[in-house]
């Protein structure tokens, strides 16, 4: 290119083709590196389906999480200082065991397939034992059926506490005079065919009587009336029947060998029954702070009731019977907590008092029956009561999912007190008690057939620490 003119021109061509060519160059590249169409749609998608998630709520999280805690603190040691107070000191460290060793047993059945059972779909009875199985699926993301706020961990963790509670009240039936491994597979089996079955019917998806996700008849059951406290009370009054009295009893007096114990239970039933009641709104709003308020005065209402009736009926009241009165409170208030205002927890309360002592003081003396522990005249007469005093006085205020959630041929119906619901509750709490009672019945039989469950005489006269565990509670009795 010897020729200034051409060489100028194909200077001034490079020039402007060489940016045009690496621009091009760019783009190609950027276009070979961009996804497709089909990659790029299912990313929107994805960021749809994240956008429409339910968020977590840390606020609601936290207060599960402590409820979680205070609901497992019921069991210990609130449970086991207030029933292990209340027996002879020979028996002390096998009652105390009997609920610290749910703890172990009730948490791998939940993880193998009590979760599933209780909270999978299935139908109106019980839920697919393989949905959750080894809680496959239960992670961070919620699940909106039950917890919209919360992750779906964290409701099956709070819900597992109300699991191993249930079973750990039936023991003060039977205490100090039953084999510890009958017991063991007695437990098994009953949280199985009662516990989990009627958990899924109250509480899970499509359950029998759950109002509020497709159930067929509206029983109102906030935290646990018939799942947890008329299915042991029944199942309590059923097993100490055939189980049969203790040595002596009732000519001989048992006296509680440390009420100071059972006294330092009983404060931890009430503080851990917060958790237990309040934390079933599953979120930390208002509905929490009127269950929680309604625990708190029904207590209250019940201890005042039960001291009351004693005064009345003996010239004194008891220390015990005070603290007896509040539990019985609790009980009583556990299904109605959610549901009704302060006023009616007073009335609730009261009646809890009232009723459940003459249950554990003039019943239980006319029919001879040996509920070491008063778990029938407690819990299952108490949230009998509950139930039924419910019926009457749910308010749509309070909470305002019964004035609408619950359809009948496509329309609303109204939850609230009245004598339709009074009908849908007694419902509840007959099939409840049908259940319990049948069950314990088949399942005591047959764990009695196979390996039995009653101690020998010489076993229950030397005390259950030592023949069942070989341990003593206290050094002036020795180890062997």
């Amino acid at each position: 290119m010897r020729n200034p003119i051409v060489r100028d021109v194909f200077r001034r061509v490079f020039s402007l083709w060489l940016p045009a060519a690496l621009c091009l160059s760019g783009l190609s590249a950027a276009a070979a590196d961009a996804p497709g169409l089909e990659e790029r749609l299912a990313k929107l998608e994805a960021a749809a389906k994240a956008a429409a998630a339910p968020a977590i709520n840390t606020g609601d999280n936290a207060w599960l999480l402590v409820s979680t805690a205070l609901v497992l603190m019921m069991t210990a040691p609130g449970l086991i200082l207030f029933y292990g107070g209340l027996v002879r000191s020979k028996n002390v460290l096998s009652t105390m065991m009997h609920s610290l060793f749910l703890m172990a047993l009730m948490s791998l059945l939940w993880v193998v397939y009590g979760y599933s059972m209780s909270f999978g779909e299935g139908n109106a009875f019980f839920g697919c034992p393989l949905q959750y199985f080894m809680l496959k699926g239960v992670g961070a993301a919620p699940n909106p059926d039950y917890a919209a706020t919360i992750p779906h961990q964290t409701f099956m963790l709070f819900q597992m506490m109300f699991a191993i509670i249930t079973p750990a009240l039936i023991t003060g039936a039977f205490a100090e005079r039953i084999k510890f491994n009958g017991y063991v597979v007695f437990m098994i089996l009953w949280a199985t065919i009662v516990y989990f079955p009627l958990c899924h019917m109250v509480w899970g998806k499509g359950g029998f009587f759950n109002w509020a996700l497709g159930g067929k008849i509206p029983v109102l059951d906030f935290a646990g009336g018939t799942v947890v406290h008329i299915s042991s009370g029944v199942s309590a009054l059923v097993f100490a029947f055939l189980l049969g009295r203790r040595l002596g009893y009732p000519r001989e007096p048992m006296m509680p060998h440390n009420v100071v114990l059972s006294l330092i239970g009983t404060g931890l039933l009430w503080v851990g029954w917060f958790g237990f009641n309040a934390g079933s709104a599953v979120n930390a709003g208002s509905l929490a702070s009127s269950a929680f308020a309604a625990t708190h005065f029904a207590a209250a209402a019940a201890a005042l009731g039960w001291a009351g009736m004693e005064w009345l009926l003996k010239g004194r009241p008891s220390v015990l019977g005070c603290a007896s009165g509040m539990v019985a409170g609790l009980a009583t208030i556990t299904p109605a907590s959610g549901f009704v205002t302060v006023p009616s927890a007073l009335q609730i309360g009261l009646a809890a008092g009232v009723v459940c002592y003459l249950a554990v003081s003039k019943l239980k003396a006319k029919f001879g029956y040996d509920d070491s522990l008063d778990v029938f005249g407690v819990h299952g007469v108490g949230s009998t009561i509950g139930m039924l005093m419910l019926g009457l006085l749910a308010n749509g205020d309070v909470n305002s999912a019964i004035v609408g959630t619950y359809l009948e041929a496509g329309k609303p119906v109204a939850l609230v007190g009245g004598l339709a619901q009074l009908m849908n509750q007694a419902k509840g709490v007959l099939f409840t008690m049908a259940l319990a009672a049948t069950a314990t019945f088949i399942i005591f039989k047959l764990v009695d057939a196979v390996i039995g469950l009653r101690v020998s005489e010489e076993e229950e006269v030397a005390g259950l620490d030592l023949t069942q565990h070989g341990e003593a509670a206290y050094n002036e009795y020795g180890a062997v």
